[in-house]
């Protein structure tokens, strides 16, 4: 599946100041990444991304809303961001930008691709068909 939905999260590096971007799996598995991350960091990326979301889930009740569905988590570093969505089927996306990305123009970019990425994630891909 990496393949299929690498050139999708390319969609995500438009955006001046993206950097990377990662598709985890429900259980914390890389399931596709950019060109610009290697597969040993995007496994990295993957495994804590994943405990992030956990812990996120773990304080819904902070906001008043024990049991919400959780959306986003964002973590901001001295040099950058790290924005991770829920992407649909428990996946997860992740990704990275410079201090000097437009955090609504991002944000708004990962909601687009959301939406794609499960799209094509329940329909899967077509074999060849035999007709009669």
């Amino acid at each position: 599946m990496s393949d299929e939905l690498s050139w999708m999260l390319e969609d995500a590096l438009q955006i001046p100041h993206a950097l990377h971007a990662v598709l985890i799996s429900a259980d914390g598995l890389q399931m596709s990444r950019t060109a610009e991350i290697d597969r040993g960091d995007a496994d990295k990326v993957a495994a804590a991304v994943s405990g992030l979301q956990s812990l996120s889930r773990a304080v819904s009740f902070f906001c008043g809303e024990h049991g919400a569905n959780w959306r986003q988590t964002l973590i901001e570093f001295d040099g950058g961001w790290v924005f991770l969505n829920a992407a649909g089927g428990g996946s997860y996306l992740a990704v990275a930008a410079s201090a000097e990305v437009d955090m609504q123009d991002i944000t708004y970019r990962m909601q687009q691709l959301v939406s794609r990425l499960g799209k094509a994630m329940s329909t899967g891909l077509r074999g060849d068909t035999v007709t009669s």
